[in-house]
């Protein structure tokens, strides 16, 4: 089986398959979730040779990962006794600003320019709050970009944050500020992401 962390064929099947279960819920547009991302992570696993299955849709602190950190490069996730809480905020902000989001893009709504800014902003506070918190031991970076594409359809934009392999335009950069608390980057690169994918699909 291949690695968990190889960019296998196994893996690009796994994430299109996520990728089409987001679809239909963000059709539907069901309220996000941390269970969502949870099952995303076992779906995105599967197939794949794990170290440990107690690490497969289970975030750092929860029984048998109380003391599990995480490092990329020089920056650190939240620690693990901090994660359930941190994730707990993530929820509950993330819920409210999809509300608020449905409130003024009804379904099938074109967004208007500030509207498109606002969407962009979503994907990228959202993405960007996953991977500073870093709840799961490997995978966050395509689970933060799963989350991304997730409000990216539900509010009719196509999934134009690449899964595999990783983006470039600045995305690294823009990962390591995210883990550092600051968000705006990950905006800027989105930003630049939707327009390079819009700009292949008219070609």
């Amino acid at each position: 089986m291949p690695n968990w962390d190889e960019d296998s064929r196994q893996l690009r099947q796994n994430l299109g398959h996520v990728l089409q279960e987001i679809l239909e819920a963000a059709e539907q547009r069901e309220k996000p979730a941390l269970e969502a991302a949870k099952r995303w992570h076992s779906l995105i696993m599967q197939g794949l040779s794990v170290p440990d299955p107690r690490l497969v849709g289970a975030f750092r602190g929860e029984p048998g990962l109380e003391k599990i950190q995480v490092r990329v490069g020089a920056n650190y996730g939240v620690d693990s006794v901090s994660v359930s809480v941190a994730l707990k905020r993530f929820e509950a902000k993330l819920q409210t600003l999809v509300a608020e989001l449905d409130a003024l893009l009804p379904i099938h709504h074109e967004p208007d320019a500030d509207q498109l800014e606002a969407i962009i902003d979503l994907c990228a506070w959202a993405h960007a709050e996953w991977v500073r918190i870093h709840p799961f031991v490997n995978g966050n970076g395509r689970v933060a970009r799963l989350w991304a594409n997730s409000f990216a359809m539900r509010y009719g934009l196509p999934p134009f944050v690449r899964l595999r392999p990783r983006p470039n335009a600045g995305y690294a950069v823009a990962g390591a500020k995210a883990m550092q608390g600051d968000w705006k980057p990950t905006a800027a690169v989105f930003r630049r992401l939707l327009d390079d994918f819009l700009d292949e699909m008219n070609l």
